[in-house]
Formats: structure tokens, sequence, C-alpha cells
């Protein structure tokens, strides 16, 4: 009996490269960088820029340089041939080489990979790999510090429920709720930009970090490398200290974290019990395959999965920090696993978060209904604060935690139970309607929300006129 795959080459086994499933766990920009045929495409770039910042020195001859720049095109390879190598030498790199070797003319290929050794061109193109996430990273970030700049804004004065440990707190502005996800957003942000020169570093030290391979001219060839390849040039060669990977995977896993949070948040809100917040939806969208009424957060949901499985690369990042000696190859192979996987679930996140604010919808009359149904619990801090500028703080806080318990217990409005109090201390009626009106008691929620979306369009004014 068939199977049904006796076709099946059986190459797309991961959810990342899953046909069907893939774009919810990846994004384009994240496949075409870890593509195997654009690494490989990668570390001929380097090999080519290697090759023409040695014969600026003289190193090599000009000519071996143009002849190995002008090969240099995984087109021209057969690639079948490079795996076969692969297998037969156990070597992730030789294989390539070898056949870029025969693919350059008249023996200038004897001349591709001077000096340098396997790490330095892997290590420089994982380099080139994360400053092509961070680049399609920073584009995401400024959508949606724009986006939630404009929502903050707009939502300045719209009176919600403030909520701690999943209860009716006191009451906050749906804008100082926004801002606080800006804020987070923006700190992301700056630290994407401050790592950048620190994090993405050419590698070219050779086989114990020494560069004896390039004799006197190493440091000068070190800077015309990297400038070429537009990386920085290290003081020193970093085959076994993995701190700059460490924290490209750590400052990834914490952004997937904030949208995480985020989307949490909408998730939450859309709950019919709250009711404050929903996903965007179009007609054939489907929730259920057998409960045609649901609308389910889906998109928030796989939001806060790519924020879980970037949470768990991190302990395998940190566990790469460990290598031995002057070279280690356990780093490395785990980073080649760990640098795609957070590179993709992170931008697969931001991604998702941005759809989710671009079509969100906010329910300002449930906003409004959720504070009003438990007006008066959000009064009690008001409440005690009143009292106490008459009778003292620790006082008016037993009095008010009486009142409220008795409240809750007999399902009497607490403002009614205070108002035939005998130790009240609050006799005048507006301050009585002040202290139990929900909009009065918001706080700095107004200029808070301005400060965070002043400063954000300020940092976001100032990287578009760069």
């Amino acid at each position: 009996m068939s199977t049904g795959h006796e076709d099946c080459r059986h190459e797309r086994s991961h959810i990342v490269d899953s046909t069907f499933y893939g774009r919810r766990y990846s994004t384009p920009a994240t496949r075409r960088i870890f593509c195997d045929r654009c690494r490989f495409q990668r570390w001929l770039d380097i090999e080519a820029a290697l090759a023409m910042a040695e014969a600026d020195l003289g190193i090599i001859p000009a000519e071996a340089a143009k002849k190995i720049g002008k090969a240099a095109q995984v087109n021209k390879l057969d690639l079948g041939k490079v795996k076969a190598e692969i297998e037969r030498t156990g070597h992730s790199l030789v294989g390539l080489l070898r056949v870029f070797q025969e693919a350059v003319d008249d023996g200038a290929g004897e001349y591709i990979h001077y000096g340098t050794t396997t790490q330095d061109i892997q290590d420089t193109g994982q380099s080139l790999e994360m400053r092509d996430v961070l680049d399609e990273l920073e584009d995401m970030l400024r959508d949606i510090m724009v986006r939630l700049a404009e929502l903050a804004e707009e939502h300045e004065t719209t009176v919600a429920l403030g909520r701690t440990h999943a209860q009716p707190a006191l009451p906050l502005t749906f804008g100082v709720k926004v801002a606080s996800w800006l804020d987070e957003m923006l700190r992301h942000a700056e630290r994407v930009e401050n790592m950048r020169p620190r994090v993405l570093t050419a590698e070219l030290f050779g086989a114990v970090g020494t560069m004896a391979g390039f004799g006197d001219q190493a440091l000068e060839l070190l800077d015309g490398f990297a400038g070429r390849l537009g990386l920085t040039a290290p003081l020193i060669g970093w085959h076994v200290s993995r701190d700059r990977i460490a924290e490209y995977v750590s400052t990834l896993a914490m952004i997937a974290g904030t949208v995480g949070r985020i989307a949490d948040e909408v998730r939450t809100l859309s709950r019919p019990e709250m009711g404050e917040l929903e996903e965007g939806w179009h007609h054939g969208k489907v929730g259920s395959s057998t409960m045609p009424h649901k609308r389910n957060p889906e998109a928030s949901e796989q939001a806060v999965v790519m924020a879980r499985l970037c949470a768990t690369l991190v302990p395998a990042a940190m566990a790469a920090m460990s290598g031995d000696n002057e070279r280690d190859s356990r780093s490395l192979r785990l980073e080649w696993a760990i640098v795609p996987e957070v590179s993709h679930y992170a931008l697969s996140g931001c991604e998702i978060l941005r759809i989710i604010l671009n079509g969100l919808v906010v329910h300002t009359d449930r906003m409004r209904e959720n504070v009003q149904e438990v007006s008066d619990q959000l009064a009690t801090e008001a409440l005690m604060l009143a009292i106490g500028e008459r009778a003292g703080k620790q006082f008016a806080h037993e009095v008010v935690y009486e009142l409220s318990q008795e409240a809750r217990r007999d399902g009497i409005p607490l403002r009614e139970i205070f108002l035939t109090h005998p130790k009240r201390c609050v006799e005048a009626d507006d301050e009585v309607r002040r202290i139990f009106n929900p909009s009065r008691y918001l706080g700095q929620s107004s200029q808070l929300t301005r400060r965070v979306v002043d400063r954000a369009r300020s940092w976001l004014d100032g990287r578009a006129a760069a």
C-alpha cells in the first residue's frame, strides 16, 4: 500500500522551513539570510574581500585577487561536489574551498584563504548574518514604535482599569499603558543601536589568534578587511570569546520578551469578560474547526510562542561562552543553531506584533464600563489619603480596609458605607464626589504618556535624519 511520500525528498523537516507553517515562525528576510546557498555566497564574498585586502598590501598578487573576486559566485560552483567533499573530508569549509579553487582561472586559486583559518571566515560570516538581521529588526522596531506612539497619543485621556495581580487596582489611561510598551521598545532600539559596533566584528586572527600567517602587515590587513565588509575591526581575536554572540542572542530574546508581554496583554484584554481590546478580524478567518463562532487571538498567542522560544535559547548562548584554549568548535556549532533560531523567532514575533498593532481594535466603551463597575474599589487609595491628611495614614488604612471589606462582603457600595461612617473625616460633598470619580484620580497619566511619546518621536526623527 502506498504511503503517499515515495517521491518526497524530505527537505523541509523544521517548522521554520515549512511550506505551510513556516511564515509563523520566520520571515522571508530570515529565511533568505540563513539560506544554505546564501551562506556559501557570503563565505565566498568574505574570501574575495580577504584576497582584495591582501592584494592592497602586496601580500598576494593583485591579478590573483581579481580572479578570485570574479569567480566568487556560488552559482558557478558545483554544489553537489561541495556536498560530497564536505562528507568526504568531514570539514565544514575545505570542501567549498577546493571546489572554489578549481573555478579560479590560471592557478590564482592557490591564493584563496591565504594566511587565515576556517573559523575566521565562518565567524565573519556570522557577523554579516547578524548585521542583516539587525537591519531588518531596526526597521520593524521603528514601525512598532511609530504605531505605539500613535496609539498612546490617541488614548492619552482614555480612562481604563488598572489591574495588579489580575485584580482591579486603580484607574489609569490606556495611553499610559501603551506608553509603557513604547518606552520598553525604545530601550530595545537603543540597545540594538549601541551593540552594533561591539557585536558586528570581523574575525581574521589565524589558527591561535596571533595573526602569524600575515606577517608584519597583519593589523593593517585586519583594518582593510573589516572595512571592505563594513564590520568593526576588534582589538584581538575572539575565537573562544563569545560574549558578542551571547549579547546578540540575549538582546533579541529580550525584544521578543517585550513582544510577548504586549501580545499577552492584548490576548488577556480580549477576553469577553473584559472586552477592551480585539485583534483585527476579516471575514473568512476561522477560529475553530468545531465552533464556527470563535474569533481566537491567534496572532497574540503566536507572538507569545515566539517569545518563549527565544527565551529557551539564552541558556544555550551562555553555554557557548565556555570554550577551551584558543579554539573550540563546540561554541561555534552551538551558535550555528542558536543564531538563526533566535533571529527567526524574534523577527517573526516583531512582524506578528506589527500586524496586531496595525489592526488593533480598542473598545473604549468597554474600558469605561469596566471602570464604572468597580469604581468604588478604585477609590480606596484616594479615600485613604484624604482621611490620612486629617487622621494619619495608618489609621486611614485601617478604616478604609474595614469599610471596603464590609462592602465586598455585604454587596453594599463602599461610598454608601463611607457616608454613614461616624469617623468618615471627609465632610464636603464635592470632595467625596471627586474621591469616587475614577477620572479624577489618573495621577500623571497624561504627562507620563506625553513624556514617552515625545522622547520616542525625538529618537525616531533623529534616526530618520541620519
